[in-house]
């Protein structure tokens, strides 16, 4: 068979032993959904389409398809849209990140199992662009990243909405009986009203804009609001450069490399953006054998000053980011700290695309680099005994009176205690005391959801107590703030430090020193981890995906992939035993 027909509708065809056979019976089919024999010569862009009506991020997909659709068309492909599983953030449990691997997988295999010659992800919601990164990434066809975009803020009185930074804000002065039934019920239906992800610099777009860094999706189009004609555009331009590629293709191992994710890290800090996207980077990278080292972070954090004023790390929205020079103002800025001879789906490199005008910058969003929000990045990595692999903090969104202190740990032992006991008038607690929940992490029976936003008590609420710190092996959304430590790992599933804390004990944090200490004797952390028995379900009780998750999934600093999902150089056996204290 020739070369030529190793493309499009030929390629990767069923194997009956019979290549001619093969294509003859493909064929017959396709014709019966009414194409031509010429459009099946065409080459053809395949389109990974995560709409569901489980994700309210996505309800603009159908529109959104057509404009990709007409790209390809334009530049003479064959567009095929093909389902994968859809992952809507608040829709589903225990937690969307259990969930991003399976897409992985579903993303990965259709894209190679199927006959296309490039690929166009339509992704948004936070896990679904990692998850279609990932899978692209080990398909290894060209392929360009095309995301939903934030919605628009919408009113209350006088203040602008937009979830879910706002939600969080309100829901927590309603706790502290500072908001009413009735007007927590209105803000309710007036915090999320168009389509498109969250309107802050949550996940989400953190997220895209850490894809069009990498340079898997057009230059400018992270920022565009998902009801902006701009977006359709960009679906547009998305499908024509998808076609393009296929002449001359340029696959995701060309373009995520160890510059570009260090380029993506960068912007990560200068945005103040999610903690779940170091998670996301880690698992991207793993794919193609990239590591990502938190020590490496901090390196990068000490020297990247956070430039962007949204929430929640500042006082705006996406669509404001957009307006005021979006991406690619920030990229300018940070243009000295740049490796500028990475390459993107557009076959420019970074270089290239910042040498191009500028355009204007809105100063009250973007900051000059000279004159930054903040002079240090947005997240920092600790270490110590209680986190001998790291933990995360977000120290953009905390509270910087709190980051050198010692308090004594009020433990919760899982979500159903904290749910349990966390507003009980007689807990002893004050707001010194740091809030420590364990079995939260990857491997529990959770799956590391956004929990480590643990509430403030609400007898301390009450008093007017906004911040206190608070630390666990879980995650917590993007849109969320607080001085909050997560991420520990090992996570206590595993038997890590994070397991043997007990209420009483005392841990000591500093930012400054990058640390997070339990201040206990060496001999009494032994005696409890030989004392330690993991109260999460066996792996025989457990079936189904739920128990190749928890069999299988890594620890935070691994990216939460499966071992099994790595380039095979990089194999690492997964034991699930318990990990030593030394």
């Amino acid at each position: 068979m020739s070369k030529d027909l190793e493309k499009g509708l030929s390629r990767g065809l069923t194997n009956y032993g019979d290549k001619d056979f093969s294509i003859y019976l493909r064929r017959s089919f396709a014709l019966s959904m009414g194409y031509s024999k010429s459009v099946l010569k065409k080459p053809i862009v395949g389109i990974a389409n995560s709409f569901s009506g489980f994700n309210n991020c996505h309800r603009h997909f159908p529109e959104l398809l057509e404009s990709v659709k007409r790209g390809v068309l334009l530049a003479g492909g064959l567009p095929i849209e093909f389902p994968t599983i859809s992952l809507g953030e608040v829709f589903l449990s225990p937690t969307s990140l259990k969930f991003r691997n399976l897409m992985s997988m579903d993303t990965e295999e259709m894209i190679s199992a199927q006959p296309m010659d490039a690929v166009v992800l339509l992704g948004g919601c936070d896990k679904t662009v990692p998850a279609q990164l990932m899978g692209a990434s080990s398909a290894d066809i060209p392929a360009v990243q095309l995301v939903a975009g934030p919605m628009m803020t919408s009113r209350h009185k006088e203040q602008r909405l937009g979830a879910c930074t706002d939600c969080r804000r309100f829901w927590a002065d309603y706790r502290a009986n500072k908001v009413t039934s009735e007007e927590i019920n209105l803000i309710e239906g007036r915090l999320a009203t168009t389509a498109g992800t969250c309107a802050v610099m949550g996940t989400a777009s953190t997220m895209a804009c850490i894809s069009e860094t990498l340079g898997m999706s057009l230059p400018g189009t992270a920022a565009i609001p998902a009801v902006h004609a701009d977006r359709l555009r960009a679906g547009e331009a998305s499908g024509i450069i998808a076609t393009k590629l296929i002449e001359n293709p340029i696959k995701p191992s060309q373009i995520i490399t160890e510059k570009s994710v260090e380029n993506a890290l960068r912007v990560l800090l200068a945005l103040g953006g999610s903690t779940n996207a170091i998670i996301h980077l880690t698992a991207i990278a793993g794919r193609l054998g990239i590591n990502v080292n938190l020590k490496k972070l901090n390196q990068l954090s000490d020297t990247t000053p956070v430039l962007v004023n949204l929430k929640p790390v500042g006082s705006d929205y996406m669509e404001d980011f957009f307006y005021a020079g979006g991406l690619g103002a920030v990229l300018r800025e940070l243009k000295p700290l740049l490796h500028l001879d990475t390459l993107a789906v557009t076959g420019e490199t970074l270089g290239d695309r910042l040498e191009q005008d500028s355009g204007y910058v809105d100063r009250k969003i973007i900051s000059k680099f000279s004159d930054p929000l903040e002079k240090q990045g947005g997240l920092v990595a600790l270490f110590g005994n209680l986190a001998p692999r790291g933990a995360i903090l977000k120290r953009s969104a905390a509270d910087e009176t709190l980051f050198e202190n010692e308090g004594r740990a009020i433990v919760f032992k899982s979500l159903e205690d904290l749910a349990n006991r966390i507003d009980d008038p007689e807990l002893d607690i004050n707001k010194e005391d740091f809030i420590v929940l364990q079995n939260a992490g990857p491997k529990s029976s959770s799956g590391m959801p956004e929990a480590g936003y643990l509430p403030i008590p609400k007898k301390l609420s009450a008093k007017g107590v906004k911040d206190m710190v608070r630390i666990s092996d879980a995650r917590m959304s993007g849109t969320a703030f607080g001085t909050i430590v997560l991420h520990v790992t090992p996570e206590s599933a595993v038997g890590g430090p994070l397991a043997l804390v007990q209420t009483g004990d005392h841990i000591r944090l500093s930012v400054k020193e990058k640390k997070i200490e339990l201040i206990i004797d060496e001999e009494e952390l032994k005696n409890r981890s030989e004392a330690w028995s993991n109260s999460e379900p066996s792996l025989e009780k457990r079936r189904g995906y739920d128990r190749l998750y928890a069999s299988e999934v890594g620890q935070a600093d691994e990216g939460c992939d499966f071992s099994f999902m790595l380039p095979v150089r990089s194999l690492k056996k997964s034991t699930g035993k318990k990990i030593e204290i030394k």
